[in-house]
């Protein structure tokens, strides 16, 4: 029974073919791949390598998907393995009937007349009509070689392919089915869609032509034509060079997302045969989840102008949350004016893998484009560009993934505040320059001399606060995650704010009791204890949430002072925006710290940091 291609399409990128094969061949990884030894044939030295799409043996040649898999290890037939692949997906297999049997026979039907129509594009391209289109391809750098890899054609005058094909036996329907032909209804006529362009067959993974794209020589518009969605054609899942970049990416090759289909072919004959494009639109998730499918971290390479700009910042609204540990993106940023085709053209492959080697993570990109876009030269703007940094990390799903994005984009912050307010070589603010945005007044304090320990003591006191006031891991997370803790504290600390993010409630005795059963116990006794030095009022569990709060401030901003000052200043252009009750507590809590601090109120200073009287 012949099954739809695209129930097929969607099993295989539901049942991961490393987690098949993992069932019964111990993998390690391997790059950006798994490898083993093969169950195919005796091996001591591991030679069987699984990609994301498929497994290959270079010892036995044994290779295929994950239905080839599951059929090769356990000697099913094609049905049985696809009925136990889709039990394990969740999906019910197509029922044999006569209307899936009919829609299988009009798909390949499909299939045959769009391979039809790309030999007619190709011989057209070769006749003296379409010496305009060979001149504009080779003008363009383009070597025969790779006009023929990528299938290039020319489509002339309207009626040439409906008169050539049908010559073969493919009547106008079969062309309307295709995509190739358009039926205008109030004429009562159709008509063919692409004439007088250039033309690019658009290809499935498997290599199989589902479309064209045409682009028009000279200056008409539009200047590049897709075809329409049809039954095999849907341009949200499909990627232009998809089938060339799914065979290259599992051998080194890089996955490339650029922006049209001349960025692909130069790039490819460049070197870079893992280049991609979307199909006139931007990214869409079904776009995405493919690239996943084949690279763990594909680099998208927009152009050089606002336009490209727009499309990365795009690609990264879209991507925030479906990103996990296990998929990822890079971004590149190609020079002003330039694209790819223009890049490798004029500096060559050198030129072109200088950009890719200097894509960014989306962490760094993220923040590029947020502080681009809000700017931090004002408190204001350093408060907005604050919170839509919080914002960006809590679209992403993945909870552990989301800290980490937290943690990275405030470094970058607070790192990008310290450096704004500092000369070369200068370790304070500027002569004559007031606390970088924070009011008047309130400027850097002198460093108060430490005994070695005391900073130990203060991040003990700092870390029982939190454990006696939970409700403030959430608003003191960064700070509290850039404290240099010893090793027995670090972990703790890292138990805490996980289990700050998946509990329903935050209180000291459910997160004590976490804890304790958790192998903390002797950890938490060590923080809670009153020797060396009691602790402080705030850290007892009676002390008001404002008291702990205002008390960890002053602290914490013995340890590092200016993150201190830019909590004050950030808070103070909040309240200053939207007074509530809730920003002016914590507006007054930081400079009461911030005062404290300043004037170097610390009781028993240095022996006594454990003994803050807040």
């Amino acid at each position: 029974m012949a099954l739809p291609a695209g129930f097929l399409d969607e099993l295989r990128a539901r049942v991961p073919v490393a987690g098949v094969v993992g069932r019964r061949v111990p993998l390690q990884r391997s790059g950006k791949q798994w490898k083993g030894c093969c169950p195919f044939h005796g091996e001591k030295t591991p030679s069987f390598y699984v990609y994301d799409d498929g497994y290959h043996c270079f010892g036995c040649g044994a290779h295929g998907d994950v239905i080839t898999f599951v059929m090769q290890s356990q000697g099913l037939g094609f049905m049985d393995a696809v009925a136990q692949l889709a039990a394990e997906a969740g999906l019910e297999v197509p029922k044999p009937t006569p209307e899936a049997a009919e829609a299988e026979r009009r798909r390949l039907d499909t299939i045959e007349v769009l391979q039809a129509a790309q030999v007619h594009y190709q011989k057209r391209l070769d006749l003296p009509e379409g010496r305009p289109a060979r001149d504009y391809l080779l003008g363009r750098g383009l070597t025969a070689e790779t006009i023929a890899r990528y299938g290039l054609g020319w489509a002339g005058d309207r009626g040439a392919l409906t008169a050539d094909l049908g010559r073969q036996g493919v009547t106008p329907d079969q062309l309307e089915a295709a995509g190739l032909l358009r039926r205008d209804e109030d004429a009562g006529r159709t008509f063919e869609l692409f004439s007088h362009r250039v033309m690019f067959p658009i290809r499935d993974r498997r290599g199989a032509i589902i479309s064209f794209g045409g682009r028009i020589l000279g200056s008409g518009q539009p200047k590049y034509v897709n075809g329409p969605e049809t039954d095999l054609f849907v341009k949200r899942r499909n990627l232009f060079g998809l089938d060339i970049a799914a065979a290259a990416c599992p051998k080194g090759a890089a996955l490339i997302v650029v922006e049209g289909y001349m960025d692909v072919i130069a790039a490819a004959q460049s070197g870079f045969t893992g280049a991609v494009a979307p199909l006139g639109t931007a990214l869409t998730p079904e776009q995405l989840n493919e690239l996943w499918r084949i690279s763990a971290a594909p680099i998208l390479c927009f152009d050089g102008d606002a336009a490209g700009a727009r499309a990365a910042a795009r690609a990264m609204d879209l991507a925030l949350p479906m990103l996990t540990p296990s998929r990822t993106l890079k971004f590149a940023t190609l020079p002003a004016g330039e694209d790819p085709d223009s890049l490798v053209r004029k500096g060559g492959a050198p030129a072109f893998q200088a950009i890719l080697d200097a894509a960014r993570p989306p962490t760094d990109a993220l923040f590029a484009m947020l502080r681009g876009e809000i700017g931090d030269s004002t408190a204001e703007q350093r408060a907005a560009l604050r919170t839509k940094l919080a914002e960006a990390a809590n679209r992403v799903e993945d909870k552990a993934l989301a800290s980490e994005y937290r943690s990275a984009l405030f470094d970058m912050f607070f790192a990008s505040r310290r450096r704004a307010g500092r000369g070369p070589g200068q370790d304070g603010p500027r002569r004559g320059q007031r606390g970088n945005g924070v009011g008047p007044g309130l400027r850097m304090p002198r460093p108060v001399p430490q005994k070695a320990g005391a900073a130990d003591e203060r991040m003990r006191i700092l870390t029982a606060i939190l454990l006696r006031h939970p409700g403030l891991l959430h608003d003191l997370a960064h700070a509290f995650a850039n404290l240099p803790l010893n090793e027995r504290l670090a972990q703790l600390r890292d138990a805490m704010e996980t289990y700050a993010e998946t509990a329903e409630a935050l209180d000291s005795a459910g997160l004590i009791d976490h804890l304790t059963h958790s192998g903390f116990e002797q950890d938490v006794r060590h923080v809670l204890a009153e020797a060396p030095m009691p602790l402080p009022a705030c850290a007892a569990s009676q002390a008001m949430p404002a008291e702990a709060e205002s008390g960890w401030w002053h602290i914490f901003g013995f340890l590092n002072v200016d993150h201190l000052r830019e909590e004050v200043a950030l808070a103070e252009a909040e309240a200053a925006r939207n007074l509530t009750p809730e920003t002016q507590r914590r507006h007054q809590a930081l400079v009461a710290a911030w005062w404290k601090v300043r004037q170097g109120e610390l009781d028993g200073e240095p022996d006594g940091a454990g003994s803050i009287d807040a």
